[in-house]
């Protein structure tokens, strides 16, 4: 149960089953990086085999797009709703206030597309015998950082699709999370995915303070927000840290 809950939240795939209340919710972040993972598995193998076809920034492109719809860019909207709104308000009402709009403004778009710019130079210049590991991983580490943010951060408003997920949220959920996220990062990437996540818990909660003196608390907007950056750090930093890789995922993508 607490697993679909994740997987509807965090995907666009749907799968059926019963409504979820507050406490499947808040169980469901234990789950969120093996979705992440799951997700990041299918992009690594659709870009092994664009890889098979189509240049490196191509199916860089095409993989980035892949995930944009897997999830239906909701996390995309959240961070460019989040720049709207850090630039727009003069105080955290207002800022609250232009979060709900469902237009996209002007901040919001330039951020949106320097976001993707970014993704897309980071995985285009990772070396093809790192592109596996980095594209497994990068959408697990950026599902943790958001059962981080709802467990260690205030929520800012009264409702909210993030809500249900806070009043349900135990810090003890983290921890599976934590183990599960730590061991694949260990299993693909070896000793290096450790700074790695460190650096990624650091940018969730460095952001997350930043966003509650902004905000009065965080949305559901501002976790999307935090996935979109830990995921970008991810792709940019993972071939960075890598210490050493296991030799099962060597070969099948060896240059």
């Amino acid at each position: 149960m607490a697993f679909l809950a994740a997987w509807r939240f965090l995907t666009a795939i749907p799968l059926p089953g019963p409504a979820t209340g507050p406490r499947e919710l808040g169980h469901s972040l234990a789950y969120f990086p093996l979705v992440g993972l799951l997700l990041g598995l299918a992009l690594a193998g659709a870009d092994a085999l664009l890889s098979l076809a189509f240049p490196p920034l191509l199916a860089s492109a095409l993989v980035l797009a892949a995930l944009a719809l897997l999830t239906g860019a909701m996390h995309l909207d959240g961070f460019m709703d989040t720049c709207d709104a850090l630039a727009g308000g003069h105080s955290p009402e207002e800022r609250l206030a232009i979060m709900r709009d469902p237009r996209v403004g002007a901040v919001g778009a330039a951020g949106g597309m320097a976001l993707i710019l970014v993704k897309f130079a980071a995985l285009a210049s990772t070396p093809p015998v790192l592109r596996f590991a980095t594209l497994a991983m990068a959408p697990a580490l950026g599902r943790w950082a958001m059962a981080l943010a709802v467990v260690a951060l205030p929520y800012a408003r009264s409702q909210g699709q993030g809500r249900p997920f806070k009043e349900g949220a135990r810090a003890w959920h983290l921890l599976p999370a934590t183990l599960f996220v730590g061991a694949a990062g260990l299993a693909l990437a070896g000793s290096g995915a450790a700074a790695l996540l460190l650096a990624a818990g650091a940018l969730t909660l460095g952001l997350g303070l930043y966003l509650n003196r902004m905000l009065g608390g965080l949305t559901g907007d501002c976790y999307g927000a935090m996935n979109e950056l830990v995921e970008a750090l991810a792709l940019a930093l993972l071939p960075l840290a890598v210490a050493s890789l296991p030799f099962l995922w060597r070969v099948p993508w060896k240059p």
